[in-house]
């Protein structure tokens, strides 16, 4: 396989299609059946320290690479604007070290305070400054009424 289809769905379908992607943004996640052929059907969380899914309106990609190490295949790829491109196999050592490295780094960011909190949006006033602008704007929405 060298391409998914994607498309935009509420709940995944039990059995998904060969060759779709199906994405939730509702649940934040991604579901396709394992490109490698095997059948396996694979998850993908979009979160900070999953995938990210990105939208380029007529495609899609995620990041990183999915690694379906827990499978039989073991098959790696990425998907890049709606493109299967397969990544190197991985041994088992460099598996270990991946989901270490995957550990690590969800340790490190739940356990930052500031990754979890909501982000604080201030509204203020503009400021309007009297000036030779403004006043050739008044005059000239004050001409209209």
């Amino acid at each position: 396989m060298k391409k998914l289809r994607h498309e935009f769905v509420q709940y995944m379908p039990e059995q998904p299609e060969e060759g779709v992607i199906y994405i939730s943004m509702k649940y934040r996640l991604a579901v396709h059946q394992c490109v490698c052929g095997c059948g396996n059907k694979v998850i993908t969380p979009f979160s900070p320290t999953d995938w990210e899914l990105r939208f380029y309106g007529d495609s899609i990609s995620l990041k990183p690479s999915i690694g379906n190490w827990n499978f039989d295949c073991k098959s790696h790829y990425w998907i890049v604007k709606n493109q299967i491109r397969f990544a190197g196999r991985w041994s088992e050592q460099q598996i270990n070290d991946g989901r270490k490295r995957d550990k690590k780094r969800k340790g490190n960011f739940y356990a930052d305070d500031t990754a979890i909190k909501p982000v604080e949006v201030i509204v203020t006033q503009p400021v309007v400054k009297s000036g030779w602008k403004l006043k050739r704007l008044k005059s000239f929405f004050s001409f209209l009424s």
